[in-house]
């Protein structure tokens, strides 16, 4: 059963990109106050989706069933292509081409229902889903539904129609099952294979190619969102700071407020004091004037 956290984490991913960083941040701020650092630590690694990777969260969370039809036809496709069944490729093609766009309108629409006014990239959207088909890992990224970025890939292709060829024992003649009904060369059973052995070498030196792009792709992509995650984690670092300088100030504020009072309050003592002494010395005038008047008249 997913744990109060991962159900934090999925609102998280559904949530349009916009509101990520303050979710997230408010999230961690939660999970501090509750004393949880593992929480905390957990929430602060997410990274925050494109909005393509967003729309592609949204189709897995809330319609995962339509992603194993995706897994199902990435599966059918890898083995008629390892086949090398150019009829099945062909309609297996046709059928993704479909699928995908299905996806895509039903991502679309979920999407739509979370933000109308958001413009989905529904092009990098379709390329994900293709790239889903065509690589398992990346189809059990898109099935987390915690995809950051956009994924593409070039792989599948369009495989030329296979030929229907004939060998009698008085010459090879080679009839295509084009409408056009057009001759071929002949190919011997060992040509065949020497052919069928050719593309595959250049598929799997093209899959080659193609997994060390992703792969330094993907280094890439780690570098910049290791360099996204501290400059991230030094942004509320410093955000810290700057709440715990507004909560010094603010009791600064509090204590000059205190302090002014007590000014006030000295300075209104010190004002009755002045007018206490002065009446003082009034009196004290007073008693030595009549004193003296008192000893001029004594008499003889």
């Amino acid at each position: 059963m997913p744990s109060a956290t991962d159900d934090l984490i999925q609102r998280l991913y559904e949530s349009p990109p916009e509101g990520f960083v303050a979710a997230r941040t408010a999230a961690i701020d939660d999970a501090r106050k509750a004393g949880d650092r593992a929480t905390a630590k957990r929430l602060a690694a997410l990274k925050k989706p494109t909005v393509a990777a967003w729309v592609v969260n949204l189709l897995a969370l809330r319609r995962p069933e339509l992603i194993e039809e995706l897994v199902e036809l990435s599966t059918a496709l890898r083995e008629a292509q390892r086949g090398l069944d150019g009829s099945a490729l062909r309609e297996l093609t046709n059928q993704r081409r479909q699928v995908v766009s299905a996806l895509v309108a039903a991502a679309g629409k979920l999407a739509r229902a979370e933000d109308p006014s958001a413009k989905l990239p529904l092009g990098e959207v379709e390329a994900t889903l293709t790239a889903a088909l065509a690589e398992p890992e990346i189809a059990a990224q898109v099935r987390t539904g915690r995809l950051i970025r956009a994924a593409t890939y070039a792989g599948f292709g369009e495989v030329p129609r296979p030929r229907l060829r004939l060998v009698t024992d008085e010459a090879a003649v080679a009839d295509d099952d084009d409408a056009d009904g057009d001759a071929e060369v002949v190919e011997f059973p060992r040509e065949r294979a020497a052919a069928a052995e050719r593309r595959r070498r250049e598929f799997e030196q093209r899959r080659r190619e193609l997994r060390r792009e992703l792969s330094n792709a993907q280094a890439a992509e780690k570098r910049a969102d290791d360099q996204l995650g501290r400059a991230e984690s030094a942004e509320r670092d410093a955000g810290h700071v700057v709440e715990d300088l507004d909560a010094e100030l603010a009791e600064l504020e509090r204590k000059r407020t205190e302090a002014q009072a007590e000014v006030a309050r000295r300075k209104q003592a010190r004002r009755l004091a002045e007018r206490e002494a002065a009446a003082a010395r009034r009196q004290v005038g007073d008693v030595q004037a009549a004193l003296e008047d008192l000893e001029s008249d004594e008499p003889d």
